[in-house]
């Protein structure tokens, strides 16, 4: 079986957008070959990825569509034939298959017998579908930000298409993206490898072809060619090591086809300033790692990442320019940070009132005073609880009127991405206390699902008070996300909201912090639905909860975030239990009996109306017995154990079910069975909705 080999040839793409490109290029080529039915049965697809470049190579590729028969149905056999004589619609049936008269036959159905005929259908080509459907795969990737390139031409991508290889094994598939015919053509290095082309002389040679022009295509290999020769480099300088960085070594990975490194210094009198305006220097302006010596403390050295290889004189060179761009930076942000310190923090609020938050809205300075507002009910809330949660109330309005103020200040009008981090330690240089500066340092903590929750109560409500303001807020003007758009970060807000809830000890719920708000009427409602929509996808996609449980626990309550993430837990173990999956199916089906009466008219009644059968007395008693001890275990949150005795009723259950007739002729048993099952329902749906599982 051949193998399959596409590469998009485009100018240099954005390194935060290409991950994201080529997985879902892979993800169409698959789905493409699936639906064609072009796989091998042991088919190999693997994407590549460079600033100039997506590819996809698929190993073990069909050379065309198997043949199918189908056997098509026509008229019925007295229309179609008449005295053995075929008739018109015979010829109308035959015509439309594609086959002679002569290959109609007779089949019998449950209907009666009706005109058949066998089709033989010839498989198409892998090379004719590729080269009809591929253009259309790859032109519909999503990207966050598109372009026109050719006048009057209606395809849009991240950036030009400059050149196309599609090839089953040696041979080109002659498609055309773009405008770009298809060739075995592919580009090198746009430096080390120059405008020649590189031929490939078969698919599966891509990237050992590549490698020859000094382009390495495997994401992988890129990292871990990356994060070697930080090693490498790094050793040069004793007990020195360079500082961890994820996002940072994936940004590189992405913005490289020939990755390097080299070791550079800066003057040792810069360390003097925070580490946090350092690190933001080298790493969001430069994007230059961080190298920190054996205790931890930032060192004066960097790494660089290079798109190249030199020698040692043009290493040198370069080491230069790019020291003496960093020493620039740092000189900035020293004369910065120097110049701020001439006004303090709190001579900064009225600046505020100049500062706008959002057109429709105000200012920065109306936003602190709701913000306020906001932290000072949630403060009443935390204190009325009766909690012995340790938090300084003054520390706290006073972080949350000046946790705005650092916009004001030159540093962060430079550095933006440090908004709040300055703040912090503007407050802590003023001597404003340790508690308001590291609530104002932690106020945007988590700005992702990753990062952790503030470590102060203070700067957990000043998170809180800050993102509900500013969604309240935004749904207030209809500015509430749509789809995939969400210009306010909004989303993000609210996840914020969940996780500070969910990994903290504030005795908080959702409802309590909405509340704190202040909204009322439709928008309380809207904020109310939006809250609860990202707690249900931080127990799914953050938590890996699965989608059912998360779905029944949320249907018994989603209010109390760290007690729905307890029930969370609980169902899951729970859920292993066979007696448990069979209380499940019975709950489902209860509530679809019920449901079905509802439908009809029928009532609920008292199940003491009438004598019962015993299996449904049986049950009417086990469910009495029950229900204190589960109410107990539900009070004290021992979920788990409340669980197991719900899955103690299965015997029950089963018998009533098996021998009881529910919706029995007799409108008053009728009515008591509805009410017996209706009561179980509701007594025991507390922990979940046992209904929402998915069983066998």
């Amino acid at each position: 079986m051949p193998d399959f080999l596409l590469e998009i040839g485009l100018e240099e793409v954005p390194a935060r957008m290409i991950a994201g490109a080529e997985a879902e290029l892979g993800r169409r080529v698959h789905e493409l070959l699936t639906r064609e039915r072009l796989l091998g049965p042991e088919a190999k697809l693997t994407t590549f990825s460079t600033p100039r470049r997506l590819a996809v190579l698929v190993e073990g590729v069909l050379a065309a569509q198997a043949d199918t028969e189908e056997q098509m149905m026509g008229p019925s056999w007295k229309v179609a034939f008449k005295d053995g004589v075929s008739t018109a619609a015979a010829e109308a049936f035959a015509k439309k298959a594609g086959a002679p008269v002569s290959a109609l036959e007779k089949v019998t159905t449950p209907k009666g017998e009706y005109v058949g005929v066998t089709v033989k259908r010839q498989g198409i080509s892998a090379t004719q579908l590729l080269a009809t459907e591929l253009p259309k795969e790859v032109l519909a990737i999503y990207w966050a930000k598109n372009m026109y390139w050719r006048a009057g031409k209606p395809e849009r991508f991240v950036r030009p298409v400059r050149w196309v290889v599609a090839m089953l094994d040696a041979a080109v598939v002659p498609l055309e993206i773009a405008g770009i015919a298809a060739g075995q053509a592919s580009r090198g290095h746009r430096v080390l490898h120059g405008d020649a082309p590189v031929v490939l002389a078969s698919a599966r040679e891509y990237a050992e072809t590549l490698r020859g022009a000094k382009v390495i295509v495997d994401v992988a290999e890129r990292r871990h060619v990356i994060r070697k020769a930080l090693d490498k480099a790094t050793r040069t300088v004793p007990g020195a090591r360079w500082r961890e960085d994820e996002p940072l070594v994936e940004t590189v990975v992405h913005l490289t086809e020939w990755p390097t490194v080299i070791l550079g210094d800066f003057e040792p009198e810069y360390l003097t300033l925070p580490e946090e305006v350092l690190v933001t220097v080298m790493r969001d302006h430069q994007k230059y790692f961080a190298v920190e010596d054996a205790h931890s403390k930032l060192a004066p050295h960097f790494l660089a990442v290079l798109n190249t290889e030199t020698d040692a004189e043009g290493e040198a060179i370069i080491r230069h320019g790019n020291q003496k761009v960093l020493r620039a930076r740092f000189k900035d942000a020293r004369f910065f940070w120097d110049v701020d310190q001439k006004s303090p923090l709190a001579a900064r609020v009225e600046s505020l009132k100049h500062v706008t938050f959002q057109k429709q809205l105000g200012s920065y300075h109306w936003k602190t005073e709701e913000n306020l507002r906001v932290a000072g009910a949630l403060a009443a809330v935390v204190k009325a609880v009766g909690s012995t949660i340790d938090f300084d109330e003054a520390a706290l309005l006073k972080a949350v009127e000046l946790a705005k103020t650092d916009l004001t200040t030159e540093l962060v009008k430079e550095f933006t991405e440090l908004q709040g981090i300055i703040g912090g330690l503007y407050a802590r240089a003023q001597g404003l206390g340790e508690r308001v500066a590291l609530a104002i340092y932690e106020q945007y903590t988590p700005a992702s699902m990753e990062d952790n929750v503030p470590v102060s109560v203070e700067g957990q409500l000043l998170g809180l008070a800050d993102r509900i303001q500013t969604i309240v807020a935004m749904f207030g003007i209809g500015n509430a996300p749509t789809g995939s758009k969400d210009p306010f970060a909004l989303r993000r807000a609210a996840n914020g909201i969940v996780k500070i809830l969910a990994e903290s000890d504030l005795p908080l719920t959702l409802g309590g912090v909405l509340g704190a708000s202040g909204t009322e009427g439709a928008n309380k409602e809207q904020v109310a639905a939006f809250l609860r929509e990202r707690l249900h996808f931080y127990l799914k996609d953050v938590r890996g909860f699965a989608y059912d449980v998360v779905n029944a626990v949320l249907a018994a309550g989603a209010d109390d975030v760290r007690d729905a993430m307890a029930r969370a837990e609980a169902l899951t173990t729970a859920r292993k239990s066979a007696d448990f999956e069979a209380i499940s199916a019975a709950f489902k089906r209860i509530k679809n009996i019920l449901r079905q009466a509802e439908e009809k008219g029928f009532a609920a009644g008292a199940p003491q109306s009438v004598k019962l059968a015993p299996e449904a007395q049986q049950l009417a008693d086990a469910a009495a017995a029950l229900a204190p001890r589960v109410a107990v275990l539900r009070e004290k949150r021992a979920y788990g154990e409340a669980l197991a005795q719900i899955a103690t009723l299965r015997p029950a259950v089963d018998a009533f079910f098996d021998k009881v007739m529910v919706l029995d002729p007799d409108e008053t048993v009728r009515g008591a069975h509805l009410g017996l099952i209706d009561g179980v329902l509701r007594g025991f749906s507390g922990i979940a909705d046992f209904s929402e599982i998915v069983t066998s």
